[in-house]
């Protein structure tokens, strides 16, 4: 078996609000201007609403739904969220899990929300692979096509959508102003990024996919397999060498491999926000903010979600003690992309 097939194997994950928002160690924004893209000169009129796009790279087609909100005026750069589906899930119902277009639309933001490759969307995160690739053309289309903050461009995701957000700070960080993993932060293999990436990120710890004591979880046995071919997981023929290959490192583990890479101090502070949600953050420097929300009993879920709720059966437990699409801004709000 291939050495990709095994990863895309084990980084299946499926799909994967009121209460306290604020990011508990995010400080006050710095003070970045904003800057345009070519789109805010080209004269290209875009307006207000959600279209989908269709890009065609080296054979392979791409697709992203486009959420331009009512405050668009194709002069006035606005910031960007990038927002990433789970194993198996397309764009379309991702959207239903998190709701940043809407979110967009009171805000003042773009969101993008791609569908990755494959008879089965997924994610392919080797820093070499197509995938990555796409999204240095994607960032290109966007800011020549719309006009765009570059200075605030940002990237979120779930599960197998957040082991990509992992890989596009490794391999975007010049571009890529901040990234919020939800249910998935990886440490991916050959990860050099050119600055420190803030990264505000989201587990359970009852996670059934994505361990948060590290690996996998036995609910990825049920997730169909990557090549189309009608089968699970579980009844591949790589099952077993999948089974045994997918040990790792826990969560708490690999944030603190980004706090190591944004040279941040190794101790951590911990600020409980409710009964379910602790913060644990590191003393980093400026505009290297690293944290994770531990969410006690947490499932495979977008904390603060219906969507999520409605699935509870498939992905587990939905904290509402916080919402991570008002957790996500914010700290977005306080990192947007400096040159220092």
């Amino acid at each position: 078996m291939s050495v990709r097939l095994l990863v895309l194997l084990l980084a299946a994950a499926l799909v994967g609000a009121a209460g306290p928002a604020a990011s508990a160690g995010a400080s006050a924004a710095p003070r970045v201007k904003a800057a345009g893209s070519a789109g805010c000169q080209n004269g290209t009129k875009v307006s207000p609403g959600e279209t989908m796009v269709t890009m065609l790279l080296n054979g392979a087609t791409y697709t992203y739904f486009q959420h331009v909100p009512p405050v668009y005026d194709g002069t006035t750069p606005l910031p960007v969220i990038v927002d990433l589906h789970g194993y198996a899930e397309t764009a379309g119902i991702h959207k239903s899990h998190t709701m940043l277009g809407a979110m967009g639309d009171a805000k003042g933001f773009i969101t993008i929300t791609p569908t990755g490759s494959g008879p089965v969307p997924l994610w392919d995160t080797s820093l070499a692979g197509a995938d990555v690739k796409f999204f240095g053309h994607l960032f290109d289309q966007l800011e020549s096509t719309l006009c765009v903050d570059t200075n605030r461009v940002f990237v979120t995701g779930l599960s197998n959508g957040a082991f990509m957000s992992s890989a596009v700070a490794c391999a975007y960080a010049d571009r890529v102003a901040a990234v919020a993993p939800v249910a998935g932060i990886r440490d991916i293999k050959g990860c050099h990024p050119k600055r420190p990436v803030p990264v505000v990120t989201f587990h359970g710890t009852k996670d059934r996919f994505v361990a948060f004591d590290g690996g996998y979880g036995p609910a990825v046995a049920s997730l169909p397999n990557p090549d189309g071919s009608g089968k699970t997981v579980g009844e591949s023929t790589a099952a077993s060498a999948a089974r045994a290959a997918a040990k790792g490192p826990s969560i708490p583990k690999i944030t603190a491999a980004w706090a190591k890479r944004n040279h941040c101090a190794a101790r951590t502070s911990r600020t409980k926000i409710g009964d379910d949600v602790t913060v644990v953050g590191y003393r980093c420097p400026k505009n290297a903010t690293v944290e994770l929300y531990r969410i006690e009993g947490g499932g495979h879920s977008w904390p603060g979600s219906a969507f999520s709720k409605q699935i509870a059966a498939v992905v587990g437990p939905t904290t509402f003690t916080i919402s991570a699409d008002d957790v996500i801004w914010k700290f977005f709000q306080n990192h947007p992309l400096t040159k220092s």
